[in-house]
């Protein structure tokens, strides 16, 4: 007994590795669950449908049977009408009872055409619910896999654009401004010294005084020139 709760546990260990697998690679496969899901409703749906295909036989067969004791009773009525008309009463007897079994046949074929009739409705209804399954489980399976691809493309585009580095070339960049913010701080020193450096402020002094007694000669020239005007005009 141990043995056998031993194989029966180990038998359901293995089947549920087995069911987890399947479900992993349904997971990264949707198409293939999708696929199995429609391929066992068409199995499904062939099967009800050979059903389906009895039962409305059965159906038929019995409309044709009770058509036929229609037609026997219908007969058997003009019969026992001629029977009574020509006073043969021993025949009138006789088709008197044929009538009534034919009657009771025809009553128990009626229930049964009846029956028959709902259960070929019913079948047809699961055969065209089934069938409406499969459309919408087709249509489904298009829907989400569409959705999947493109998801697992914005996924790769976002992956490539993460492995995409700008870093370097921004470094390089970085250099870059450096090197021309250290240029202009160089020419501005070179010009803060020279303007520093005692020789170019000598230089500048001597400009400035040179500049200075130049104005002051140009004065004076104007002074005696308007002296000499004046001492004209008194003369």
């Amino acid at each position: 007994m141990a043995s056998i709760n031993f194989f029966d546990r180990l038998g359901n260990l293995w089947r549920g590795f087995v069911s987890l697998w399947i479900a992993d690679v349904e997971k990264k496969h949707p198409e293939i669950a999708y696929e199995n899901a429609i391929n066992s409703l068409i199995g499904k749906y062939t099967k009800l449908k050979s059903a389906t295909a009895a039962i409305i036989r059965r159906r038929d067969e019995i409309d044709h049977r009770v058509e036929a004791e229609r037609q026997s009773l219908a007969a058997v009525n003009r019969d026992l009408e001629a029977a009574l008309a020509t006073n043969q009463d021993d025949l009138a007897l006789v088709l008197l009872q044929k009538k009534s079994a034919v009657e009771a046949e025809l009553s128990g074929l009626a229930a049964e055409a009846e029956q028959s009739k709902v259960d070929a409705d019913d079948a047809k209804n699961a055969l065209l619910s089934v069938k409406s399954e499969i459309d919408k489980l087709k249509g489904e399976r298009d829907r989400m896999l569409a959705k999947m691809q493109s998801a697992q493309a914005r996924i790769q585009i976002q992956s490539q654009l993460d492995g995409l580095s700008v870093e370097a070339d921004v470094q390089a960049l970085d250099k870059v401004r450096d090197h021309i913010k250290n240029t202009i701080s160089e020419a501005n020193l070179g010009k803060e010294l020279r303007d520093s450096d005692l020789d170019v402020r000598l230089d500048k002094l001597r400009q400035q005084s040179g500049s200075i007694t130049a104005r002051a000669q140009l004065d004076e020239l104007k002074r005696q020139r308007a002296a000499q005007a004046a001492a004209g005009k008194q003369m």
